[in-house]
């Protein structure tokens, strides 16, 4: 009787250390991947911080463009060409009342330029598509401000 005793409790325990194994494994599975993903958002954010500075824009911390943009330019490079996308873009270019007062205005370029340069490190492949809907926008090089 002690036999088959023994011999339950002896599965009872490999049983929990399976499980335990496998939540382990899993765990250092996505901690992996995290890793990966923060090195390469990391890279991303470099190469955006040098395109920023190249144009002579204000620089934000490396931390802060990963955390918002991440490995893969997050909304920026999610359908760049949706009503949305495109209505977010137009509500930037306003004389920046509310209501009925709101009008669109000829913009400055640089409204647009750090926009593009995110389009142009994350997502290449939408840079074109998003370069043309740039060129049918009304925008100057002079603005008085």
């Amino acid at each position: 009787m002690s036999v088959s005793v023994q011999h339950k409790s002896h599965t009872v325990v490999y049983i929990i250390f399976g499980v335990a194994f496998l939540l382990l494994a899993g765990i250092a599975l996505v901690a992996f991947d995290n890793a990966k993903s923060s090195q390469q958002a990391t890279a991303k954010a470099q190469q955006l911080q040098q395109e920023l500075s190249a144009a002579g824009m204000r620089v934000p911390s490396t931390q802060q463009i990963a955390n918002v943009l991440g490995d893969d330019g997050g909304l920026t490079c999610t359908d760049p060409d949706a009503a949305l996308s495109r209505s977010t873009l137009y509500a930037q270019l306003t004389n920046g009342a509310a209501g009925p007062g709101q009008r669109p205005v000829i913009a400055d370029e640089k409204v647009v330029q750090g926009q593009l340069l995110i389009t142009k490190v994350y997502c290449p492949q939408n840079l074109q598509q998003f370069q043309q809907a740039i060129d049918d926008l009304n925008l100057s090089d002079e603005v008085a401000g």
